[in-house]
């Protein structure tokens, strides 16, 4: 623990609230922890930094001092210098509290309440404050003027009795000249908290800022804002909607967003003066920060949040020492604070997470470093907006649909960081202590995703490679090239059953670079082999003949077949298609619905040295399988929705009947189901178990070797940072569709950019309609899908061909076109629409 001894004495010096020890100087104090934040020893940061405002008051000229003093009173007490919010920031390890709301003493403000030796005194005092008889401070304000003084008569503290046991009661004061405010006692077990009342509208609030800029006397809007955000109490007393309530449930956190928002709105049309006041308060809100939180003080760190002055990285300092607030709640605090945020609206839930956004980036990268802090010394900063940004993350998984899209969250900024470090100090935490983004994978974009797996899986193929040649070494054999790829010959004929021979026989191979070879056929594998491996594999397998998966039109996804066989090896066969597609960097046609992908991440790692454990098992709803069988997902829904009798009008048991190879069975969904008639009240659990079976148990082995199949290439911790969507992103690639961008990046034989025909080609490509454009794509690249990182990563060729009473035609495994140099654009949009949809896509029927 670190002591004022030791701090003069030089040495390490250690934090005695995270225990992180730094090297000290001698003749250099150090007073606030760069890690966490908090201070080594309270006492000694006074003096400091007493020492430090005397020093600066003798280097001021008279009226420089004069100047201030006279703000100081006109700020009624507010603070004068961010020295005094560090001094009281984060609580003292060492410090016991003497009550449910108590915190440690501080002699560095005179604006902290001493608690009471009973540990009664919960209330928050703003920095105006009256002391009544009764020895309790009693907040003041007047929305319409300044502060007023209670008669004396009115502050006497009254017997309590039985009848006076009400949780809530309300006290009238008379204020001269003011009928508007009264005050709030709300009394729990062995605490008291007193509210004023505050009934300023939002509309009077306006007028006040009308009359303000008529009159030029801004006093009034001024201590309304000022007096708002001096204390949580205070915050409560203007936001809360009725402070009567205790609103301790997470379905309702009882606070007025509407006022909150024009509150804000106002505010940032207000005199740079008044703004200055509204931070300096919640300097001394966040000054007032006790253990444990009431759900008050979780309401004002909700409101404190939405401030858009902290979009400005002048306040960035404040901002900081709120977040870390917010960040240190404990788990049941997050909880309510997760389901509170998302009663947002959309806009402001957007705006916080781009404001996150960018105090992350800023700190990462400043424009200006000499205007923040050193990253040294505030090395927590960083941690405690993301664990933020994770509570919003949090909240928006809660909400269905969504709030915002997931991709929302994503950093692009992170991109630009050393992705492997992080990656490495997340998987070593013993070796590498320390926060990295990995541990928040929400955060970083798919990109990043990509970049951190596609290394990985780099290494484990340089480490395979290596391995192969040392073992060529050892058996004193000639190394060759060949060993440092998966080198696979197929016949073309016989594509699945040499492609899966190949694999199974080269299982330890796998994560080396892939190289395709096509027997009796010369050709030297530079891509284009591969690639049409891959396309060549997939039609055929897909293909409904081939009795392994099913396809619904309506849904235009393809499901596994619930067909029992004797072997499962062509269902990990097309598993570890698409592992070798993610190592290789090949998007791949394939028609999968979303909930395919959850189960490839149920779990998102192997279980180790343990084959019979359970994979791909995942709680499925009717949302999941209407993407898989639409028409089967509505007539489950027509029958929960039904308003007659369910067991005499539809007559089902807890059966499920399925025809395979043209015989039909039945399977009971539970035991002894044939004899269990579904009813009124049973047909929820019906329609569960119906959707499991068909997304689940029907297809378990199916999947199962699926699952292990791309899990033999995909074996990196890596996968735990994905999402399902984004593991369809990495094999299928990116939906989102840019005409414009893959005219960018087109190379031309026998054309250039400036031909006329070429210039009718893309006048008439960028008029088709979106799925036109994406049958164009598939018609030409093998898939209507463009890779993870946009088309820039994309090569597209147009060639020249003699003929113009030909179709265009294409090259799918080098992403070539034939365009033939038709006369006119009529004539070239009917020779192109015409190719593209008599063309058939791989997958597709």
């Amino acid at each position: 623990m670190a002591t004022t001894d030791s701090m003069e004495s030089g040495g390490l010096i250690t934090c005695p609230t995270c225990d992180h020890s730094v090297p000290q100087n001698r003749g250099n104090k150090r007073i606030i922890c760069p890690k966490c934040g908090n201070f080594y020893d309270r006492d000694s940061a006074v003096d400091e930094l007493r020492q430090i405002r005397r020093v600066n008051r003798e280097k001021q000229s008279p009226n420089e001092i004069k100047d201030r003093d006279e703000d100081k009173d006109k700020s009624s007490g507010t603070l004068s210098s961010i020295a005094s919010f560090f001094q009281n920031l984060g609580p003292n390890r060492k410090t016991k509290p003497t009550g449910p709301h108590s915190r440690s003493n501080s002699q560095a403000s005179s604006h902290l309440s001493e608690p009471s030796s009973k540990g009664s005194n919960t209330e928050l005092p703003p920095i105006s404050q009256s002391q009544t008889p009764s020895g309790k401070r009693t907040p003041l304000y007047n929305v319409n003027g300044g502060p007023h003084s209670p008669r004396p008569s009115d502050t006497k503290e009254k017997s309590t009795s039985k009848a006076d046991t009400n949780n809530q009661r309300v006290n009238t004061w008379a204020q001269q000249g003011d009928s508007n405010i009264s005050q709030i006692t709300a009394s729990g077990n062995n605490n008291k908290l007193v509210y004023p009342v505050r009934t300023k509208t939002a509309e009077q609030l306006k007028e006040d800022v009308l009359l303000a800029k008529e009159s030029g006397n801004w006093k009034v809007v001024q201590d309304f804002y000022a007096t708002t955000f001096e204390s949580f109490l205070e915050i409560n007393a203007i936001f809360k909607r009725d402070p009567c309530k205790e609103y301790k449930t997470v379905e309702e956190p009882g606070l007025k967003f509407e006022l909150v928002q024009m509150v804000y709105e106002i505010l940032l049309k207000l005199p740079q003066e008044i703004q200055k006041v509204v931070l300096k308060s919640v300097i001394n809100s966040l000054l007032k920060d006790k253990r444990p939180h009431t759900k008050d003080d979780l309401r004002a760190y909700l409101v404190l949040l939405q401030n858009p002055q902290f979009e400005n990285f002048t306040t960035y300092v404040i901002f900081a020492h709120l977040l870390r607030q917010i960040a240190a709640l404990t788990d049941q605090d997050h909880h309510f604070l997760v389901h509170w945020m998302k009663g947002l609206k959309k806009q402001v839930f957007q705006r916080i997470i781009k404001r996150l956004h960018n105090f992350i980036s800023i700190r990462l990268f400043p424009p200006k470093p000499q205007d923040l802090p050193p990253m040294a010394k505030c090395t927590w900063w960083i941690p405690s907006a993301t664990k933020v940004l994770a509570l919003l993350n949090a909240a928006n998984n809660l909400t269905s649909p969504t709030l915002v899209q997931y991709s929302e969250f994503y950093n692009p900024t992170l991109d630009h960081l050393d992705l492997m470090a992080e990656y490495y100090t997340w998987q070593n935490p013993s070796s590498c202590a320390g926060f990295s983004f990995c541990q928040y994978p929400f955060i970083l974009s798919i990109n990043a995703k990509r970049t951190i797996l596609q290394r990985d899986s780099e290494q484990q193929m340089i480490i395979m490679a290596r391995r192969s040649l040392v073992a060529k070494v050892q058996r004193r054999q000639m190394p060759d090239v060949g060993m440092l790829f998966l080198n696979l010959t197929v016949r073309r004929s016989h594509m699945v059953s040499d492609s899966l021979n190949e694999i199974a026989r080269k299982q330890h191979d796998l994560k080396k670079k892939l190289k395709v070879t096509f027997a009796g056929e010369p050709g030297l594998d530079m891509g284009g082999l591969t690639k049409e491996w891959f396309l060549l594999l997939i039609r055929q397998i897909f293909h409904s003949d081939y009795g392994m998966f099913t396809y619904d039109k309506k849904a235009g996804v393809h499901w596994f077949s619930s067909a029992q066989c004797e072997s499962y090896q062509e269902f990990n066969l097309v598993g570890v298609l698409m592992g070798l597609a993610v190592y290789n960097s090949i998007i791949l046609d394939i028609h999968f619905p979303p909930c395919c992908f959850k189960k490839l991440l149920s779990p998102a790692v192997v279980p180790y040295n343990n084959p019979q454990a359970m994979v791909g098992m995942t709680t499925m709803n009717l949302t999941d399988l209407k993407t898989v069988q639409p028409d089967v997902a509505n007539g489950l829904q027509n029958l929960l929705d039904y308003d007659g009798d369910v067991e005499d009008d539809f007559g089902l048991s807890f059966q499920v009947s399925v025809t395979e190879f043209g015989v039909m069975k039945t399977v009971d969904l539970k035991p002894n189901g044939s004899n269990i008639p579904v009813t009124n009240e049973n047909r929820k659990e019906y329609v569960t178990l119906y959707v499991d079976w068909i997304l689940n148990k029907s297809i378990y082995h199916q999947f199962q070797a699926f699952y292990h199949g791309f899990h033999s290439v995909c074996a990196s911790n890596a996968l735990i940072m994905l999402r399902p969507q984004e593991v369809e992103m990495l094999v299928c690639g990116n939906p989102i569709l840019d005409m414009n961008e893959l005219r960018k990046v087109t190379t031309y034989d026998g054309y250039n950019s400036q031909d006329q025909v070429i210039k009718n080609f893309w006048e008439v490509v960028l008029s088709l309609p979106k799925d036109l454009q994406k049958r164009l794509l598939l018609f030409t690249t093998g898939s209507d899908r463009i890779p993870v990182g946009g088309m820039s990563e994309m090569t597209f060729k147009i060639s020249r061909v003699g003929g113009t009473d030909l179709l265009p035609m294409s090259h799918t495994c080098f992403n070539m076109l034939v365009l033939p140099a038709y006369k006119s654009k009529k004539t070239m949009k009917l020779k192109l629409i015409h190719a593209v949809q008599n063309a058939e896509g791989f997958g597709l029927e």
